[in-house]
Formats: structure tokens, sequence, C-alpha cells
């Protein structure tokens, strides 16, 4: 796997920039957490913020906008939250996320002030880059202290520490620490062997007929992210590729993923699907690729970094693909 030490991902010697969810704008305070007196007097400050979620949903207000609460009513919903994290300090100025899952919806929406819910990627194109990232680490954390309320090694009850980022087993004999779960998975853009610019998209179980995406994997124990590429393309599509080249990553908390984007480059053009995970693979041209993102079906999801990988290949993303500090 080669990759420049300066660029967060390149394809043609051009790096992605502001990929969604990946552009969280303040300190995330990890030396705050543990103070429990430091945590208290944050939330009690009125210029506080809390970012209220309903079962992994932003709470909007009445004319679209994710609901931000400060002062007395962030504090009243705090008190009844199932669940509240510190997400970080922007200058002095500090966010929480409050779970507000364990009410009905309507009692949530009151509770928020709020008109509705939304599901987060529906709203991602409309919001900001530093919000849309704020709000999916809020829903990640939510979610991970939700379903790690108890002990995957006695079976007893967890309790949430470090400002929602650690849980420890309430065992007597215990006492095990759990930290939020992150599950890397790979994304690879396969290119043909030929002269001719040609990529591999592949159908999966359940896709339409013409539903054709990028092949990913989870990785697996004892896996490098390079051994990862070439596994799960090797198993589902039958194709052996040699040079695995590090695009950049991008954090997915739907619900814990990080996606880790590659472009691979195939030794010959045999395919060989495992009708298994796949349905059928084929190699499309450049042209075929612009055809799809111009006229439809389009090219992966807007907000991943699979739709990214594809529409830059395809030369459409050229800007906003710019130089970029990591």
């Amino acid at each position: 796997m080669t990759a420049p030490p300066e660029a967060c991902g390149t394809i043609s010697g051009m790096v992605f920039h502001g990929l969604a969810y990946t552009a969280t704008p303040h300190d995330r305070a990890a030396s705050l957490r543990a103070d429990p007196a430091r945590v208290a007097d944050l939330l009690d400050r009125d210029d506080s913020q809390v970012l209220p979620m309903w079962r992994d949903r932003p709470l909007l207000t009445a004319d679209g906008r994710p609901v931000r609460l400060t002062g007395s009513p962030a504090r009243t919903l705090m008190a009844v939250a199932g669940q509240t994290a510190l997400l970080g300090l922007d200058g002095t100025t500090a966010s929480f996320a409050a779970d507000l899952s364990g009410v009905e919806e309507t009692e949530a929406l009151r509770l928020g002030a709020a008109h509705t819910s939304a599901d987060l990627r529906g709203l991602a194109a409309t919001l900001p880059g530093p919000l849309a990232a704020t709000l999916a680490y809020a829903r990640g954390l939510l979610y991970w202290n939700r379903h790690a309320r108890y002990c995957g090694t006695c079976g007893a009850t967890t309790a949430s520490a470090d400002a929602g980022h650690l849980r420890v087993c309430q065992g007597p004999d215990c006492g095990r620490q759990l930290f939020p779960r992150i599950e890397p998975a790979v994304i690879v853009l396969v290119e043909g062997p030929g002269p001719q610019p040609r990529c591999l998209l592949a159908r999966h179980h359940g896709a339409g007929p013409n539903n054709f995406s990028l092949l990913a994997g989870f990785v697996e124990i004892g896996e490098s992210l390079e051994g990862t590429v070439r596994r799960e393309v090797g198993e589902e599509a039958g194709v052996t590729v040699g040079a695995v080249t590090y695009q950049g990553s991008q954090g997915w908390p739907f619900p814990a993923g990080l996606m880790v984007g590659f472009v691979a480059r195939a030794v010959d053009e045999t395919i060989a699907v495992d009708g298994r995970e796949l349905l059928e693979a084929r190699w499309f041209t450049r042209a075929e690729i612009v055809e799809r993102v111009r006229n439809g079906p389009g090219s992966g999801p807007a907000d991943s970094i699979g739709g990214r990988l594809l529409r830059s290949w395809a030369e459409l993303d050229r800007p906003p693909l710019q130089q970029a500090e990591v």
C-alpha cells in the first residue's frame, strides 16, 4: 500500500477534502472527560449547547434546522435524558449529546421544543459539513452507549463514565472497561489491467437489475487493510489485484463504521463472482460511469467515500478534489 504522507486521499495526484461526517470542528476534550466536576460545571453553563436525539434521529425545528438547546431548556432536557455525552469544546463553549430514545417521539419533541425528527443521512446534503459531522459523532456515541449496557464477559450491567466515552462493568468480580466500538471496513475501486480506463462494479443480492456499486467489506481479525482489499475482491468477484493504493477514510457512524477507501489494479480481466454476496460483476468504461452518474442510476450515495471514489475516477469531481492538510 502506498500513500504520500501529506495526503488524506489521492486519485491521479489529487486528494480528498471535505468528505461528509469527518470535519468535527471542536476539540474533543479527552482530558476533561474523567473529571466529573469539570463536566458538571460545563453542563451548568448557559452557553453550553445540547444536541438531542431520538433513536438515532436528530430533532428538527419547524424550519428544518437541527435543535441545539442552551441555558435552562438544555439543563432540563439533560436531566431526563437516558444518556448524555460530552462531544467537545469550541473555544470555551461545550457541546453535549442527549439521548431521548427511552420516551415516545411526541415526548422527545416536547422536551426538545422540536417539530419533528429525521434521518441524519437524509439531512447531510443540506447541513454545513461541521454540523453534519458533529451530529454523526453524537449519533454514533449515543448508539454505542445504548447497545453496551451489559458486559460481554460476565453479563452484569455497565455504567456510563468519562462523560459518555466509557462504560464500566458493575459486576463485583469483573470491572471490565468498555470503550466505543469501531468497525473498520474497506471500499475499493478496482481498475482494469489494460490501457483503456475501466473499473469494476458489482451487483449484490437484493439489488435492482442495474444497481451496481463498488466492492466493500469488513476487516477481519489479524488482517491488514490492503489484505482485506485483496481478500474481498478475490472472494466476491474472483478478481486478483496487484497494487493497492490508499485514498482516504471516512467516519461512518451508521452505526459504528470507519470506511477506508482504496484503488486497486487488477492483474487480469477474469471475473468469477461467488454467487453468495454478488449476483454479477463487470467492467465499466469511464464513459459508461459518466453516463450512469448524469442520467442514473448514479454512482453510489452522495455522502459516502464510495460515491466520491467513483465520481473522482470518472473525472466528475474536479473540483472539489483539492490539496488539503492532514
